[in-house]
């Protein structure tokens, strides 16, 4: 038999805000996090603008020494991780924890580390990096500090599926709790790429935008689209089997009731042109939930602000829903927060969870020019109220990885 599976914790750390209210806040009140570059001089590169976390107060979560073990990406990955927890309420629980566990993604891991390592490396001789290099550079190791920190002896792991990564973290997160190998999980990601070689990498590559206006950088769906913004930050969701949380009597977000996920097996960056494999991935998630696609009322888009992918997800909808297109509310919440990689589907589901509990359609922010190829509701500008039954949350990655997740209201 199948068991439900619920949120009851959210921690979030963003380029529009530091914790669960703010983002909230921010989101509601239409707010972009684009920016100028300064974690770096970005003055001989071609992008100029970035969505960074900006006044994260660290030492409100981490052990200074033990922080300075950690790369940025790991750092926001304790702070979400730790916000959920305190949410939840679980870490009061005694019990035990062996059937809790965490599934925590990254894109890149920890890209800063190497390129500070990779210098040091050269200049004083490789012997003489960091001991801290390896642990502090792998991608699966936001995962094991989480599991370290709460005692969690279930299942730990970090799924690498690019910008598809936290989607599928939280989808086999669902997938394990109902199916009866686990309780709890911490599920989500964390990227902190906004280094000169990552944004470098993703301009030779041409998947990034030159744009100097940070109100016309991250526009999703618009015709003057020209590439995606990096984002970084991290979002944690606790998911917690139904009965398990009842008897707690604790808060309920929402329910996680669909999962689907497969590959295009077609093109290492470029989704399949006709956008067949998003179309096939929604509708494996409705499926698993049993619902169709006159119960869905929004969709959080992947909505990049790519060329290809707006318009091919664009497609893809628009074939699921018909005649009906036109009812659903379609918003990408990166013209906020920019795109954060392995780390964009957990603050998008973050978000969808809120959307859902609230009532509220979030926005397509600074969109302006309407693209025929895109003919969509993205909720331009500003966000407003309206029922959400279920929503699904889209993701999309480099590989052909797509994943999608359906949220019911609880």
């Amino acid at each position: 038999m199948k068991r439900r599976v619920v949120i009851t914790g959210l921690g979030i750390v963003c380029p529009i805000g530091n914790d669960k209210e703010e983002v909230w806040k921010s989101v509601t009140e239409g707010r972009c996090g684009i920016g100028p570059i300064t974690h770096y001089d970005p003055a001989d590169q071609k992008v100029k603008l970035a969505g960074e976390v900006r006044d994260l107060a660290l030492d409100d979560y981490l052990d200074k020494r033990e922080s300075r073990k950690m790369d940025r990406y790991t750092q926001f990955a304790m702070v979400a991780a730790r916000q959920a927890m305190t949410d939840s309420g679980l870490q009061e629980l005694d019990e035990s924890r062996d059937r809790w566990g965490v599934i925590m993604s990254s894109g890149i891991g920890g890209i800063s580390t190497i390129e500070k390592e990779k210098v040091r490396g050269m200049e004083k001789g490789y012997d003489r990096v960091s001991p801290h290099f390896i642990p502090m550079s792998i991608a699966n190791m936001a995962a094991g500090q989480i599991a370290i920190a709460y005692g969690l002896h279930g299942m730990c792991t970090s799924i690498v599926t690019a910008c598809a990564s936290a989607a599928n973290a939280i989808g086999d997160s669902f997938r394990h709790i109902r199916d009866g190998y686990g309780d709890v999980m911490v599920a989500g990601g964390a990227e902190a790429a906004i280094t000169p070689l990552c944004i470098g990498g993703f301009t030779s590559l041409k998947a990034m935008t030159s744009a100097t206006d940070p109100n016309r950088a991250s526009i999703p769906f618009d015709a003057e689209r020209s590439g995606f913004v990096m984002g970084e930050g991290a979002g944690a969701l606790i998911l917690e089997e139904y009965e398990h949380a009842r008897k707690r009597g604790v808060h309920i977000y929402a329910e996680i009731v669909g999962y689907g996920a497969n590959c295009d097996a077609y093109h290492i960056t470029a989704p399949s042109p006709d956008g067949t494999g998003a179309e096939q991935c929604m509708r494996l998630a409705m499926e698993d939930a049993e619902i169709t696609p006159a119960d869905v009322d929004y969709i959080n888009a992947h909505g990049t602000s790519t060329k290809m992918n707006d318009s091919c997800e664009t497609a893809a909808i628009c074939r699921i829903f018909g005649e009906d297109t036109k009812r659903i509310r379609v918003s990408s919440t990166k013209s906020m927060t920019g795109h954060l990689l392995g780390a964009s589907a957990a603050v998008e589901a973050v978000i969808t969870a809120e959307a859902v509990q609230n009532d509220f359609l979030p926005p397509t922010v600074n969109y302006q020019v309407p693209d025929p190829e895109c003919d969509l509701d993205v909720v331009p500008g500003k966000g407003y109220s309206h029922q959400i039954r279920y929503a699904l949350s889209n993701s999309f990655g480099f590989g052909g990885h797509n994943a999608t997740l359906v949220l019911k209201k609880a």
